[in-house]
């Protein structure tokens, strides 16, 4: 007796696989990775740009408004003055710069010469420019973010999956020394190292090694910074490795490797993603933070933070420059607000749960 086609034809085509679900970034992670990509580029090429030295006092052009006085104009800062080196100016208004900085100076000058468009967003109390000063801080603040990020892959992700995946005495032991650092006030542990670190002894045989002040703040926020992302992804890998699917592929004789690339990793790389883009806001808060208090960034160093508290000091009833406050401020606040929104669509584009 003969089969009919018809009922295994519908069988058939009911076991097509269907084809997986493209993963696109929404519209959010689009608009906030351009705004970051713009962020970037102007603290990467800012020694390119036509912008005055943000170094330069002027003490007659003080308080000076946004869009006021001569928006462009020829400044006799960008060349040496009599009996210095052909390149004394470069340190004078823009500070010790790394070669590849000073190289994008020069070519400035090249480029446009001495001419520079000026004031465009106001002077502070000492008549520098404003917006110099916003580009050049973007390095600093961006700079602490990097690197922050960079010390919680490396040590934080790590630690936590270790600690996770072992279990025992090697979790007991590894999250005891994370408690321990946790249970420091953040501020007293970074104002205590930078003051031992800052001790004239240690700061000369410091200085003799290359490493400046800026350079300490920074691995010192970057020392404190993977804490959080090694308890979330120890906290993780615990549910993960007693997942189902974990154990059916333990019972199907995959090796620890196999399991790890194939099972683990593609469902722990959304949390990395979402935990790193909170850290990072998070470190360039706490920047701002200890500049605003005068324990972070000092002077003649700028960022962020450092303007916002200038700009705050200068916000008198009388006569407030509301623009030593408002454009720093704003800088910050759109720069987190990205990092937030990309986070959130890294984790919809990468949680392998959302596209089953």
């Amino acid at each position: 007796m003969g089969t009919s086609p018809e009922p295994m034809a519908a069988v058939s085509s009911s076991m097509e696989v269907l084809p997986r679900p493209r993963r696109t970034m929404p519209l959010s992670g689009r608009l906030a990775t351009g705004v970051l990509a713009i962020v970037v580029l102007v603290a990467v090429f800012v020694p390119l740009a036509p912008l005055p030295s943000p170094r330069t006092v002027d003490t007659a052009r003080s308080l000076e408004p946004p869009l006021q006085g001569r928006l462009l104009e020829e400044l006799p800062e960008l060349m040496p003055r009599e009996g210095e080196a052909s390149d004394a100016w470069i340190e004078r208004g823009f500070g010790d710069l790394g070669l590849v900085s000073r190289l994008m100076v020069q070519g400035r000058v090249a480029l446009f010469g001495r001419w520079a468009f000026s004031g465009v967003l106001g002077r502070d109390e000492l008549g520098r420019d404003l917006c110099a000063r916003i580009c050049w801080g973007a390095r600093v603040s961006l700079a602490v973010a990097l690197v922050a990020a960079v010390v919680t892959l490396l040590v934080g992700v790590p630690w936590g999956a270790v600690a996770g995946w072992a279990g025992g005495r090697v979790d007991d032991a590894m999250m005891r020394a994370v408690d321990v650092l946790n249970s420091i006030p953040l501020v007293f542990l970074v104002v205590f190292l930078v003051t031992v670190l800052g001790e004239d002894s240690i700061r000369l045989a410091l200085d003799r090694l290359g490493i400046g002040r800026l350079a300490i703040f920074f691995l010192v926020v970057a020392a404190v910074s993977w804490l959080s992302m090694a308890r979330i992804v120890r906290g993780r890998l615990l549910e993960l490795r007693d997942a189902t699917y974990v154990e059916a592929a333990r019972a199907s004789g995959a090796s620890p490797a196999r399991i790890l690339l194939r099972h683990v990793v593609p469902n722990l790389a959304g949390t990395v993603v979402v935990t790193l883009s909170l850290t990072v806001p998070r470190v360039m808060l706490f920047e701002s933070f200890l500049s605003f208090l005068g324990l972070g960034v000092q002077p003649p160093d700028v960022s962020w933070g450092l303007l916002a508290n200038a700009g705050l000091k200068a916000l008198i009833p009388i006569d407030p420059a509301w623009w030593l406050f408002v454009f720093p401020s704003a800088a910050l606040a759109v720069t987190l607000l990205a990092l937030g929104f990309l986070g959130d669509a890294l984790e919809t584009l990468l949680d392998p749960r959302r596209h089953r």
